[in-house]
């Protein structure tokens, strides 16, 4: 296991979560869920006296009536988001997300919910939000049980000036993330969508990894998979240049990225296109060679590279980022290398020096913290997986092909 400032869970046994048994309210919902597409067998299971509910319908309506939905905190295309509670227990406040019908898709979920469902079900760790419950109502919508998350997103906290923070503070966020990262990985599961605006602040400074949305397993080395995931200013070298295999580099870029703005507080690699935003990434990293990334010009857009740029010098890191001193510097070139195979992985990148030399990483409940509030927990779950509000970052490209789940 790789050494961190805080000892991360070990890893969910692959497919754990996806167990059914009779005591575990979020599996019985799955079973629901995959119960409620099926037409009825002339053997359908009923309780004596139960009016003729099936079991199906009984476990559905206990999860339900588990909890207490809220004020609407926000609606977007994808979704609409509630306040809620437990009803045993007011104080135990949760987030309600009622996916909507959408009849474009087949039995009118989008996959993204299924997505978020299936892996959110499986992964159980301190620093990715919580799946409590899924439960389906009358009108056929199915409704997530998320965990209360009310002090806003990353990205929200560095682009308030009124909030100062140190290199101390960063090292804590980015410690946060890196474990979750790692935590996926050793679960097999791909994020796809790392950002500033998905990594939401929990009541007591916890940082933790949301939307899971784009979320994919890791494929066979052979099998065909979609480049056309992450949203562009967090997008890796190799998917733009169209590569179609690739393993858990492409989430270490992202956090990289992420790393990179919460020193800077402004975007790192902005761009309006996707051949601008490589040339963005050629300004800073120098354009890839056969030499420096093997097989880089075999790739299907390896024609939009263009003229050849040097890298930047170490000068370039140690001026723009001296928050993180010279160990800090090390660990972010080392998750932004443009070839993916030389780029660290997220093992790797718990293993570096960074997080154990000084400064130690802030306490959690002593991190800077802004006040999202209730409005902000509506528009951070809201959001369909690649959308984002964030100004120029929302220009992504969401042409996905969704029919293997790639």
């Amino acid at each position: 296991m790789a050494h961190s400032p805080v000892l991360s869970p070990k890893p969910n046994p692959p497919g754990a979560g996806s167990r059914i048994t009779t005591m575990n309210p979020k599996a019985k919902a799955l079973a629901i869920l995959n119960h409620a597409n099926q037409p009825p067998a002339p053997s359908t299971a009923t309780t004596p006296g139960d009016g003729g509910t099936d079991l199906a319908e009984q476990m559905n309506d206990e999860v339900r009536r588990k909890f207490v939905s809220g004020a609407r905190l926000g609606e977007g295309t994808y979704a609409v988001v509630y306040s809620g509670h437990y009803r045993h227990d007011p104080s135990r406040l949760v987030a309600i997300k009622k996916i909507k019908l959408n009849p474009e898709h087949k039995d009118g979920i989008a996959p993204d919910a299924i997505r978020e469902i299936k892996h959110l079900s499986e992964l159980s760790h301190p620093n990715i939000i919580q799946l409590h419950a899924i439960f389906s109502t009358k009108e056929q919508n199915i409704s997530l049980v998320l965990e209360h998350l009310p002090l806003g997103d990353l990205e929200g906290l560095w682009k308030n000036q009124s909030i100062s923070y140190s290199g101390a503070d960063i090292k804590s966020w980015a410690s946060m993330l890196a474990q979750a990262v790692w935590f996926c990985h050793e679960n097999y599961v791909l994020h796809r969508d790392i950002k500033g605006n998905n990594l939401l602040i929990a009541a007591d400074g916890t940082l933790k990894l949301a939307d899971f949305g784009l979320a994919r397993s890791f494929a066979d080395p052979g099998r065909v998979m979609t480049s056309m995931v992450i949203t562009r200013f967090y997008r890796p070298p190799e998917l733009l240049l169209g590569c179609l295999h690739y393993g858990g580099t492409v989430d270490v870029w992202s956090m990289g990225v992420v790393l990179a703005e919460l020193v800077l507080r402004e975007w790192f690699l902005p761009a309006d296109t996707d051949s601008q935003q490589l040339l963005v990434i050629c300004d800073v990293f120098g354009t890839p060679t056969e030499e420096t990334w093997p097989g880089v010009t075999k790739l299907r857009n390896a024609a939009i590279l263009g003229v050849a740029k040097r890298p930047q010098p170490l000068s370039y890191w140690r001026q723009r980022f001296t928050l993180l001193g010279e160990d800090g510097i090390d660990l972010l070139r080392s998750m932004l290398i443009m070839d993916p195979a030389k780029r660290f992985s997220a093992r790797k990148v718990l293993e570096h020096r960074y997080w154990t030399n000084a400064p130690r990483p802030t306490k959690k409940e002593d991190l800077p913290k802004q006040g999202g509030g209730l409005a902000k927990v509506g528009e951070d779950l809201k959001r369909r997986a690649g959308e984002t509000d964030s100004g120029r970052g929302d220009k992504v490209a969401r042409k996905l092909d969704f029919g293997s789940m790639r």
